[in-house]
């Protein structure tokens, strides 16, 4: 695109974004009452004999780690937190023999090696090396062992940097049941299938657990106790879920944002799947909503600088928000001025709510990221206005900022009471795990939404810049991309591995939900938030459309 001059106002053409897919679906939503009572006292017998199970004194380690599993991808483990750490606590600490005892199958070891790095024990690979032949090379005859194949593969999504032992596993696995899929049987076939998509550790909780009650319940040697629960759960956290969005629903329609810029995508459905996918459980209730609300608003003000605004008018507003202040109003253009206001009135909301409870600093650190954020944009909106193509590493230096995945955990945490002021400080300083997260979300993003962007012009773009200066493909850059987002994972697997980074896991699996959140919306490179119908759309409809029959 050529670029515009300095006294020019001409706007760029609209970019004509698919409406929403929902309408006022849940804005209509209305919720009943005694269906989740009647369910409520269901879930807490239900639970009671979970519970029960968990902690039987009796139980083996085998048949406790088992459940354990069962339990997180039921959907059903927020409710047994303690409980399952203090089993994983123990049970990492037995010094066990994986080695020589022959109770432990693959399946089994790489099943206890996944559920412990997950809960950041740095349990070794060295557990694998029965599997190994004498050129440390996977052995030909644990192919004949699909169920272990699988766990072996999902376990493999848990690697650090520098553990070969995993990356041979990933491609030994993912090449072996690609192949025998089509002789497998029902209900391992649909698990494998949904894997091969979807590997557990990158996936959205919610969605997972969806998929795998389903699973599940074809399984030979089910709980059917453990699938009433799931299934009753699941429900309940479904029309929770729905009242919440059918309040946030109410007021983006009423805030009327869409109707004055036909140019900006309306998906407040989207976000709020978004915010389910940081924090699902009940009391997160609030933060979702507040999250929801910042995603919207930013959403708006990124396809401002994305697709409509003209350099000067983006000056003014960009000096706006590091303003901050009431008074810039009037200098805006007149178009600009509501979506201004919009973004002044709900942190204004939010810090007379968090100065209740002595936190108005979370509103503090959410401002400062947005302002960051704004400014990045800013500088996105001028290279592609003047046709300027930055080197490599000066793009990605401003893109790992757009990519939101730094202002995304920070807003995650305005309405958790329980987030202190140095957890913000820290994510604000952005240490090594939210570096690699601001990476995954850059380098997917960029490799998803590479076509979306041509199509509208883009000359900047990651994947224009990478092969420029690198004399590469387009598939080779694309391909590079995702290599090195498989690589930041890496990089966060390994901040989670206690000793971690940071105390706080409950601060560490948001900043880790950032990321499989982009992996899930930008799925076999498509971009599920600019075009939701292909790629988020069935998952909205499982969580928050249709209820499990019970």
């Amino acid at each position: 695109m050529a670029a515009l001059n300095s006294n020019s106002f001409y706007h760029r053409p609209e970019t004509n974004f698919s409406p929403s897919l929902w309408g006022d679906h849940f804005i209509n939503h209305i919720s009943d009452s005694e269906v989740k009572e009647k369910y409520s006292k269901q879930v807490e017998i239900l639970k009671n004999v979970a519970r029960s199970l968990l902690t039987a004194p009796e139980a083996k380690m085998i048949d406790s780690m088992n459940l354990i599993d069962t339990l997180e991808r039921l959907g059903v483990s927020y409710h047994f937190e303690n409980e399952i750490e203090q089993k994983l606590q123990q049970f990492f600490h037995l010094n066990m023999n994986y080695k020589d005892d022959e109770a432990y199958d693959l399946y089994t070891v790489a099943l206890h090696f996944r559920l412990f790095r997950q809960h950041g024990h740095p349990i070794s690979t060295e557990i694998f090396s029965k599997w190994m032949d004498v050129k440390g090379k996977f052995q030909e005859g644990i192919k004949s062992d699909p169920k272990g194949m699988l766990s072996l593969y999902e376990a493999s999504y848990l690697r650090t940097s520098g553990e070969t032992i995993l990356d041979d596993a990933l491609a030994f696995t993912t090449a072996t049941l690609k192949s025998m899929t089509p002789s497998l049987g029902s209900p391992l076939k649909q698990q494998v299938v949904h894997a091969l998509v979807q590997p557990l550790h990158l996936g959205f909780p919610r969605v997972e657990a969806h998929s795998f009650i389903s699973i599940y319940e074809e399984e030979e040697h089910k709980n059917e106790t453990l699938i009433e629960f799931a299934k009753l759960d699941y429900n309940i956290l479904q029309m929770l879920h729905k009242e919440e969005l059918r309040q946030v629903s109410r007021w983006w329609k009423e805030l009327g944002l869409i109707s004055k810029y036909p140019y900006a995508r309306d998906r407040v459905v989207e976000c709020f799947f978004w915010a389910v996918g940081m924090y699902h459980e009940p009391q997160y209730c609030r933060a979702r909503i507040m999250l929801t609300q910042t995603i919207a608003m930013n959403s708006v003000i990124d396809d401002t600088y994305d697709a409509y605004a003209t350099i000067e008018e983006l000056d003014v507003f960009t000096e706006a928000i590091e303003r901050w202040d009431g008074g810039e109003i009037g200098r805006l253009p007149e178009y600009m001025r509501p979506l201004y206001k919009a973004i002044l009135q709900i942190y204004e909301q939010f810090e007379e709510e968090l100065a209740k409870e002595g936190r108005s600093y979370a509103a503090y650190y959410s401002i400062e990221a947005l302002k960051e954020l704004v400014r990045c944009y800013h500088v996105e909106a001028k290279w592609f206005i003047e046709g300027y193509i930055p080197d490599f590493k000066e793009y990605l230096k401003n893109g790992l900022i757009t990519s939101t995945c730094c202002y995304l955990p920070t807003s995650s945490l305005l309405g958790i009471e329980s987030a202190r002021h140095e957890d913000f400080e820290w994510i604000s300083k952005k240490p090594k795990i939210i570096v690699a997260q601001l990476e995954i979300g850059r380098l997917v993003d960029d490799a998803a939404s590479y076509k979306i962007e041509k199509e509208r012009g883009q000359v900047a773009t990651g994947i224009d810049c990478y092969m420029r200066e690198n004399g590469v493909t387009k598939e080779e850059a694309i391909a590079k991309f995702w290599e090195m987002s498989r690589n930041a994972w890496k990089e966060c697997n390994e901040e989670c591995l206690r000793p971690s980074c940071y105390k706080s896991r409950d601060i560490l699996t948001r900043i880790l939900n950032c990321g499989r959140l982009v992996d899930v919306t930008y799925k076999n490179n498509e971009d599920g938030y600019t075009n939701p119908e292909k790629v988020l759309k069935p998952h909205i409809v499982g969580l928050l459309v249709d209820p499990f029959e019970v």
